[in-house]
């Protein structure tokens, strides 16, 4: 009697176990289900392209893009360009114009007439360290007066450490920040 009561006990604690088991192994998952996603990617980016290129004007570009594909999205480089003055292997930026400048003999069209000084090519984004004041006046809200006091500010304090730098200034805000930020830059 106590062998069956052995035998009984043990098929009882099996049944138990198995039915815990087929419980615990059909019982719905736990959680929320994990999707994974492909990384975003990037918008395209605008680039001005200026100069010596046969279609001058802005183009979309993909993040990661060199000023050659900038040049080649513009008509490619016309005969009077001087491409030795480019670095077509530089990554493009957002905002950034690219100004291909013309051979030395050659005059761009709607160049000043001879006996007139034409106006040195500005190219973006500009060094505020060491950018001259007709280059700084040429940015978008900033004027003469405003220029001269970057200038003013840079030999009374030092060169800046960040672009950002440039809102100490007096007269340079947010908003005139936000609108030259991508034009200008600090070199190491």
């Amino acid at each position: 009697m106590r062998k069956y009561l052995w035998v009984a006990a043990f098929s009882a604690a099996a049944a138990l176990l198995a039915a815990g088991l087929v419980n615990w192994l059909s019982r719905p998952p736990q959680g929320e289900p994990v999707t994974l996603l492909p990384p975003p990617t990037p918008g395209p980016i605008l680039v001005y392209v200026a100069g010596a290129v046969n279609r001058p004007g802005v183009y979309a570009l993909l993040l990661g893009e060199r000023i050659q594909d900038a040049v080649q999205a513009a008509g490619g480089l016309t005969s009077q360009a001087n491409s030795q003055q480019v670095n077509l292997a530089a990554l493009v930026s957002d905002g950034q114009k690219v100004v291909v400048p013309f051979l030395p003999t050659a005059q761009p069209p709607g160049a000043s007439k001879p006996g007139k000084t034409p106006t040195p090519t500005i190219v973006y984004p500009l060094d505020i360290n060491t950018a001259t004041l007709e280059e700084l006046d040429s940015l978008p809200g900033i004027g003469p007066v405003t220029a001269q006091k970057i200038l003013t500010y840079r030999q009374e304090n030092g060169l800046f450490q960040k672009a950002l730098d440039i809102m100490k200034v007096p007269g340079i805000g947010q908003a005139t920040f936000d609108e030259i930020k991508s034009m200008i830059t600090v070199k190491p």
